[in-house]
């Protein structure tokens, strides 16, 4: 087991904000941490990081306390941290003399990274044919800066790697670009934590999730068996003519309705079966017939309701 937290809390007066949250990492992959604002995903991460101290629980490495600086661990916060009016060049290497990387390998890292992410305008500017001092952080765009965060915390070569709304604010480009990236430590046998409040994304990436709600846990487990334990109880149907009306009078309730398809709630395969027996002999032209787990979104819904608590974590 490389990761284990186990009971971990964290109090702010008579408010818990994390309250006895466990979960593990036996195996390198993608674990993801999930929670609407003010869940307790982010206090979660510093606790883990020693940035926060504890109120109950440990976190251990490989069997041992969790150090942050025993331990080669990349974290990309969701609040970035670039300082605006200083060079990219010097805060990469300042960055990299914190994870002990020596000068020589840091620079290597930086150039490999800067064309990787498609900074070399930014690190290595060009002017009047010679290489000019990189820009400042307030000189880049968000997503830019967002692809330098990822940078300093790729490199140490970290084999845990903690991605706090990696994807927030990227555009559809940039997005397929960091994708690539998680991917690319995914093959290398990383251990990654993520958290998002993109659920297509947790689902593309992550096999096991722990959802916070007020800081308690209300789910834990592996993605697929969590799905396979609601069954296939979601039909979506697309027909050339309007099907409503049969839906209407078979009994069946309507989730939600676009242009493009229509979602039906089933309680069982016999019932999407008998569905679809009626579209047919009623000749209503079936285009589209998908019987289906319940998303992660509509799973997150379910476990956390309309809780929408803005209230900042701490």
């Amino acid at each position: 087991m490389a990761l284990e937290v186990k009971e971990l809390v964290k109090k702010y007066g008579d408010k818990t904000v994390v309250d006895h949250l466990s979960f593990s990492m036996e195996e390198p992959g993608v674990f993801a941490l999930l929670g609407t604002n003010g869940a307790g995903k982010t206090t979660t991460i510093r606790m883990i990081l020693n940035m926060l101290a504890k109120d109950g629980g440990t976190v251990k490495w490989n069997g041992k306390d969790f150090h942050a600086r025993e331990v080669n661990v990349g974290y990309l916060a969701e609040e970035r941290g670039l300082y605006p009016k200083y060079r990219l060049m010097d805060q990469l290497m300042y960055f990299a003399s914190l994870k002990d990387v020596p000068a020589n390998v840091a620079k290597k890292r930086i150039k490999a990274w800067s064309e990787k992410l498609e900074l070399d305008e930014y690190l290595y500017p060009v002017v009047k044919k010679r290489t000019a001092p990189s820009k400042n952080a307030d000189q880049l765009s968000k997503g830019n800066q967002q692809k330098v965060q990822l940078m300093a915390a790729m490199i140490s070569d970290p084999e845990l790697l903690i991605l706090d709304e990696p994807l927030s604010g990227l555009d559809p480009v940039n997005t397929d670009l960091f994708k690539g990236i998680i991917r690319e430590e995914i093959d290398k046998g990383k251990y990654i934590i993520m958290s998002s409040h993109q659920m297509p994304t947790i689902e593309e990436f992550c096999s096991d999730i722990v959802i916070l709600s007020r800081g308690k846990t209300v789910l834990k487990g592996n993605l697929n068996e969590i799905k396979k334990g609601y069954g296939r109880t979601n039909l979506i149907i697309k027909t050339e003519k309007d099907a409503d009306s049969l839906i209407g009078s078979m009994g069946l309730k309507i989730k939600n309705k676009t242009p493009n398809e229509t979602l039906i709630k089933v309680e069982s395969e016999e019932q999407a079966n008998r569905l679809l027996k009626e579209i047919i002999a009623k000749d209503l032209g079936i285009i589209r017939f998908e019987l289906r787990e319940p998303s992660l979104h509509e799973i997150f819904v379910e476990k956390v309701g309309e809780e929408h608590d803005e209230e900042p974590e701490k």
